[in-house]
C-alpha cells in the first residue's frame, strides 16, 4: 500500500522571507510618502516586486532578501541584481507602463534595488535602499 501524498505543497521558506522583506520595504516607502501602485505584478515574462510613485517619478523596486551568514548568494542581498535581472526588469517595466501608464502621471522612470538582511533569529539586520541602481 502506498502512502498518500499531501495535495498541499510544503511552504517555501525563501518565499516567506521575500514576502516579509517586501512588506518591510513597502511600509518604509509609504512612511516616506511614496504611493505603492502595485505589488508582485506578474506577467508571463516575470514579476516586479513593487511599483511605486515618488512625486513625479515612477519607481520600479526590486527587493532582495537574505540571512546573515548564508552561504547562498552574495554577502549583501542588494548585490544580487545582475545584468540579466536588470534587462528583465526593464522589459517588465515597459509592459506595466504599456498597460497602466495612461492612468498614472509620471515624468520619469527609475529602478531601485532594496536589500533586506535578516539575522538568523529573523530580526532585521540591515536595510539598504539603492536609488537609481541601474
Amino acid at each position: 500500500m502506498s502512502t498518500p501524498r499531501s495535495t498541499h505543497a510544503r511552504p517555501d521558506p525563501r518565499r516567506g522571507t521575500g514576502q516579509r522583506a517586501e512588506e518591510i520595504c513597502a511600509r518604509r516607502l509609504r512612511a516616506r510618502g511614496w504611493q505603492i501602485l502595485a505589488r508582485n505584478w506578474r506577467i508571463k515574462a516575470g514579476e516586479i516586486d513593487l511599483i511605486a510613485r515618488s512625486g513625479p517619478i515612477l519607481v520600479i523596486v526590486e527587493v532582495k532578501a537574505g540571512h546573515r551568514g548564508s552561504l547562498n548568494g552574495p554577502q549583501l542581498p542588494v548585490l544580487a541584481v545582475g545584468p540579466n535581472k536588470q534587462r528583465r526588469l526593464r522589459r517588465l517595466a515597459s509592459g506595466w507602463i504599456a498597460s497602466h501608464g495612461r492612468t498614472i502621471a509620471f515624468r520619469e522612470v527609475r529602478f531601485d534595488v532594496v536589500g533586506v538582511l535578516f539575522e538568523r533569529d529573523g530580526s532585521l539586520a540591515a536595510y539598504d535602499h539603492l536609488e537609481n541602481a541601474f
